[in-house]
Order: C-alpha cells, then structure tokens, then sequence
C-alpha cells in the first residue's frame, strides 16, 4: 500500500505492509478522503526524521473487513475515523472500532474526512468548559480555529474571534458571525457590549509561536477566574501577576478528548463506561459528524485544495508557499 511520509525534511510517497487479518475490535477501511492537519503535519516535516515516517491522522472510507467482537458496522458502511498510528494518509486502514464513526448517506465525505480536526475542536470546547450563555474569544483562524468558532456558535456560546490575517477574518464572517476581528484593539473595544462588561468567560487560542504577549493579553480579555485554553503549538509564558490577579486557569487541550495515547481504549478497543467518562475521542468524533449530519456546522467552504495521493508533496508545498491556505485533501483512487 501506498502511504505519505517525512523523511528529512522532505515528502515521499513510501510502500507500507497490509495486515492480512484484522485484529479483534477493528476495521479494515478502504480509504477515500484523508485531511492534512498543517500545524501538526509540517511541524513534523519540519524536524526532518531520518526515516521515512507515516503522516496524518483523519479520514473517510469504506469499511472492507471487520474483525471479531465489532458490532454496529457493517461492510460497506462509509465511516469517518481518526488517530494515529491507526488513520495516516495511504490507501487502507486499519483501525480501532472506538475511533471511527458512521457516515450519514446525506453527509459530504469532504467534511467527514476532518473528523479528526473536528474531534480536537470539540474537546478544546469541552476543556473550556463552556456552559449556556458563556462566552469565549478564539484567537488564531486557521483551519481548527475556524471550526472551534463554528461548533462554538452552534452551542450558542457567545463567540468573539481574532485573527490578523483579513482573509481567514472574512472566511468566518461568511459563516454568519459577526464579532470577528482582525486588530486587538477592535475585539477590546467589542468586549464589553458582547460579555455585558464582564470579560469572557474562556480564551480558546489556536495559534502557534511563542506565547508570553497574546496570552498576556488574554489574560486582560477574561473575566475574573476565567480559563485560558491553550489549543495551538503555543509556548506557555505568561506574567503571573495577571493570572494571579484574576485566579485565572491556564489549561491544555491534549488532542480529541480522552482515550488519547491510552493502548486499552485505542489499540485494545476497551471503550470507557459512559457513566465515567461522557466524552471520549470516539464520542467527540461521532459528536462533529452529528453536527455535519444536523448542518449545524458547514466545513466545504473551508477546503480550498485537493490532491492525489501521488501529488502529495505538492499538497504539503503549497502549505509553505502559498498564503491563506486553508483546508486540504489527498484523494485515493476515483
């Protein structure tokens, strides 16, 4: 099978072994769509591994095979899935049955196939822990933050954003919100008539870089013991005099919510009782194909390019070349 890899700071399409079986408790998914996640991905291109290693972590497909002790799938079904080492960009998949999610005929596979992105996105949500009538500021509009924005909105959370780049500012003003900026100085005069004067309640920021000056200002944005919820690859200084002053919580969205890196509940497909944990990954990644389903949320204007699996290293270049690039798809076979 063919697959997408970094190797020394290059891309290269490299030949991968297909498991003849499928384990217990998982899939064997035909691969249509896979999403390229640009801050994730080129972070790791740009380390440069000195062997060929297995990019991406968010697709859509056609379950092939299923392994024993899986039920509520069938053959045939087209399902969105997410999470590596299980879902990277290449032509078959072999996955967890915890971290996949049944398509819905009417659903768009495109926008299925950022499942993953929209697993993140949810998590980052719940990490905020937003509650009815709440309010957050999203700070950095690429293709995650643009989704947080979205499923925000959809929960009728009020929502502020903030990004210097015009184009991805009117991009989610397309999407119907209305308090999106692209100057700090214009979110902080807004702040006040959209959080009745009390700040907000959460800073969602999905940027990258260093951190100490934009969580500095969030800092100034939140209400009194109000959260900052760091989402992007942000460094994490900041002045504790301000954090103090407002006993503010400082947090980390670690990747779709949990069952995240735990072997039991991806490699062993042990699911967690929903009594003790609500909202796993495979729950938030069912959660935003709801969305989809419910058109809650709508993610075709955000992908702006699409390759074939053999173009892959064009798909990745242009990522580094071209400004306001947004979402991106490999495409397998038809």
């Amino acid at each position: 099978m063919k697959a997408v890899a970094a190797f020394k700071g290059n891309i290269v399409i490299t030949e991968t072994e297909e498991q003849i079986t499928v384990p217990e408790g998982h899939v064997r998914i035909r691969t249509e769509l896979s999403a390229i996640s640009p801050g994730t991905e080129l972070s790791f291109l740009k380390r440069g591994p000195e062997k060929p290693s297995l990019l991406g972590y968010s697709a859509v497909g056609i379950i092939e095979k299923i392994g024993d002790r899986v039920s509520g799938f069938r053959i045939g079904q087209r399902v969105a899935c997410y999470g590596a080492p299980y879902v990277r960009h290449c032509e078959r998949l072999t996955v967890p049955s915890n971290l996949i999610a049944s398509v819905p005929d009417h659903v768009r596979p495109e926008e299925a196939a950022f499942g993953g992105l929209g697993a993140i996105a949810i998590h980052a949500l719940r990490t905020a822990d937003l509650r009815f009538g709440e309010s957050a500021v999203i700070v950095g509009l690429g293709i995650l933050g643009q989704m947080i924005a979205q499923i925000a909105a959809a929960a009728s959370f009020r929502v502020m954003a903030l990004d210097v780049n015009a184009s991805r500012a009117d991009m989610l003003r397309a999407q119907g919100m209305e308090h999106v900026f692209t100057e700090h100085d214009g979110l902080q005069n807004r702040l006040d008539a959209v959080t009745d004067g009390h700040g907000a309640d959460c800073a969602l920021l999905c940027a990258g870089g260093p951190g100490e000056e934009l969580i500095n200002r969030s800092l100034s944005w939140i209400r009194d013991r109000g959260k900052i919820v760091v989402v992007g690859d942000l460094s994490t200084s900041f002045s504790r005099a301000q954090m103090f002053g407002k006993e503010a919580q400082v947090l980390i969205s670690r990747a779709g919510g949990p069952g995240r890196y735990d072997p039991g509940y991806e490699r062993d497909n042990r699911d967690y009782p929903i009594g003790f944990v609500r909202w796993t990954e495979g729950r938030n990644l069912a959660e935003y194909i709801r969305l989809l389903a419910e058109k809650r949320i709508s993610i075709l204007p955000l992908i702006s390019h699409r390759y074939r699996l053999d173009e892959a290293k064009a798909a990745y270049d242009n990522y580094l070349n071209t400004p306001g690039v947004m979402g991106t798809l490999i495409t397998y076979g038809d």
